[in-house]
């Protein structure tokens, strides 16, 4: 087991967590180093042919972490620190956060190490396109299905859709997230979002607290950041702190949200709509509720202790370095961790798969619906574990999901 420290990369950090709940679980040594590991990985050169005629080689990365319980799944991110170690991370969370709400999927992730914002749509097209052909034959409807992260979104699932089915025939189901006149599904936009807020309900009234007397810090204004203001905001959360990669804002009296995203999308920022404060700042932000909704690792051993909220809801992926989580429980400060409070996206990605097997589309009702079940199930799950076994909502979670891994990898003879 790695040391523990604050340096961890993305993928030392999840597998910390992995080898605490193995010793827990006493899960043997073969099963452990099955699932400690990668099933496959690939990295891909993408010669991306610029709009002024030169030729950008770029790399790319899909890994397959595991696939016990059913088809890989996992979104493709376009970043510039997107690289291997990172990727190999993301789909290690998708194996548990998939274990962990029960829907039949194992875990993958997918990246390109680019900054998208200096290319034009034609060129990211020409490079998404590229990307999909150079990793088309370990993907599959049911065997590896992609889906939007960090700078994709809907229109890139429709480029990867066409490029695979130029090559295999119309395949739908080979992306989740797409445009909903592709076989999208409704209400998969908001999912995660709704996800994060559906998870922080129950915490809070768990708490015995009521969310109107709540302030809220959110750190990233993209999808899941500004979807779960929105939505929080209706629950009644007073919404006090807000960022973006261009700065972050703060209202004592709490935002508009409607206003706010009207203002991102006239100006492609938050900042202007408040006093301005850094990302770092909303971190330390003297708010009951703290929602990460951007990168990975920002809080931190270093600034873990100036961390005022009592609550966080990891939307981001893995934002709470072990060292700081340590810190935090130390403080009596309760994590919602990433792999419950952020899986809204891939269960309504589950939802989309079904329907396009099926050929037959859900109402938006219906989707919301069925993503409450799955999103409560797991929170009552992972309560009822932590307060069964004294331990935190993270072990509780990593615990049930290792564990239902375990078992698929077992029956199906892999150990």
């Amino acid at each position: 087991m790695t040391e523990l420290r604050d340096d961890m990369t993305p993928f030392e950090a999840v597998t910390w967590y992995f080898h605490q709940v193995a010793d827990r679980i006493g899960l043997d040594d073969q099963t452990r180093a099955v699932l400690a590991s990668t099933y496959r990985e690939i990295r891909v050169q993408i010669p991306l042919r610029r709009d002024n005629g030169t030729v950008e080689t770029l790399f790319g990365y899909r890994v397959q972490h595991n696939g016990a319980r059913g088809p890989y799944k996992g979104g493709v991110r376009y970043h510039p620190h997107a690289d291997l170690d990172e990727v190999r991370a993301l789909a290690a969370l998708m194996t548990w956060k998939t274990a962990l709400v029960e829907v039949p999927f194992g875990g993958a992730k997918g990246g390109i190490t680019v900054d998208p914002s200096h290319l034009s749509a034609a060129e990211l097209e020409r490079m998404t396109r590229r990307f999909m052909a150079q990793v088309s034959y370990i993907v599959g409807v049911n065997r590896d299905i992609m889906a939007p992260d960090m700078n994709t979104n809907a229109q890139t699932m429709a480029w990867m859709m066409d490029a695979y089915g130029q090559r295999s025939g119309h395949s739908p189901g080979i992306v989740t997230g797409k445009p909903v006149a592709l076989g999208g599904s409704l209400g998969r936009e908001a999912a995660t979002g709704r996800g994060v807020v559906m998870v922080l309900d129950e915490a809070v009234r768990d708490a015995g607290k009521r969310p109107e007397d709540l302030t809220m810090a959110i750190q990233g204004f993209g999808n899941v950041g500004s979807w779960t203001a929105r939505l929080a905001a209706e629950q009644g959360y007073k919404i006090v702190a807000v960022s973006d990669v261009e700065g972050g804002v703060h209202n004592g009296g709490g935002f508009d949200i409607e206003k706010l995203l009207a203002h991102q999308r006239d100006t492609g920022s938050v900042v202007g709509t408040g006093e301005a404060l850094g990302n770092d700042e909303l971190l330390e932000s003297d708010v009951d509720i703290l929602v990460p909704a951007a990168l990975g690792g920002v809080i931190r051993e270093a600034n873990a202790d100036r961390i005022k909220a009592r609550m966080i809801v990891e939307a981001a992926n893995h934002p709470v370095t072990p060292l700081a989580d340590q810190i935090l429980a130390e403080k009596g400060v309760t994590i919602l961790p990433d792999i419950l409070a952020n899986a809204g996206g891939v269960t309504v990605s589950y939802f989309e798969w079904t329907q396009n097997i099926q050929q037959f589309q859900w109402e938006e009702r219906r989707v919301n619906d069925e993503l409450g079940k799955h999103m409560r199930s797991a929170y009552g799950q992972v309560r009822n574990y932590a307060q069964a076994n004294e331990t935190d909502l993270r072990q509780a979670a990593f615990s049930i999901a290792v564990d239902r891994v375990a078992e698929a990898a077992h029956l199906r003879g892999y150990v």
